[in-house]
């Protein structure tokens, strides 16, 4: 099962549509969390919101998890060790206030299990492959000297 969400602040139909047009050509369902969106997807399981528990465990069954470039979601992708697709919202296409999903983007890009869709093709090459890396909680090498630097200050 392949696990999508946008978030609780704003629908993402762009990504919701990428995600329709894929769906009948996999042999797994596609269930998202759609936000406030006011279209239909009838090739996805779509659901307005989701209870913290809803959330928890259709996380954790996904095979995949694709998503914006929302921090809550990234945090989970490591935390539960799954594969994160993210998709960033563009201010261009009116998507978001600004273009802050697209830094985000750019810097999750580095660490691992996080593959970053920067065009709607590669979100189907992504989801298409079988081995895709998951994210962990593993710390940088740069974040373990600081965690390291804060300790020997103490």
């Amino acid at each position: 099962m392949i696990f999508a969400t946008v978030g609780t602040q704003l629908p993402f139909p762009r990504m919701m549509q990428a995600l329709s047009d894929i769906a009948p050509r996999l042999d797994e369902p596609i269930i998202a969390q759609t936000g406030k969106d006011t279209q239909s997807w009838p090739d996805l399981d779509s659901r307005a919101s989701l209870t913290p528990t809803e959330y928890k465990a259709l996380f954790q069954k996904a095979r995949v998890i694709v998503a914006h470039a929302g921090i809550g979601t990234i945090l989970s992708a490591k935390r539960w060790k799954k594969p994160l697709i993210i998709l960033p919202r563009k201010h261009s296409l009116n998507e978001h206030r600004n273009d802050h999903q697209l830094a985000t983007a750019r810097q999750m890009e580095r660490l691992s299990g996080i593959h970053v869709a920067w065009e709607i093709g590669d979100l189907e090459d992504f989801i298409l492959e079988t081995d895709l890396e998951a994210a962990d909680d593993s710390q940088s090498e740069g974040t373990q000297r600081l965690i390291q630097h804060i300790r020997n200050q103490l």
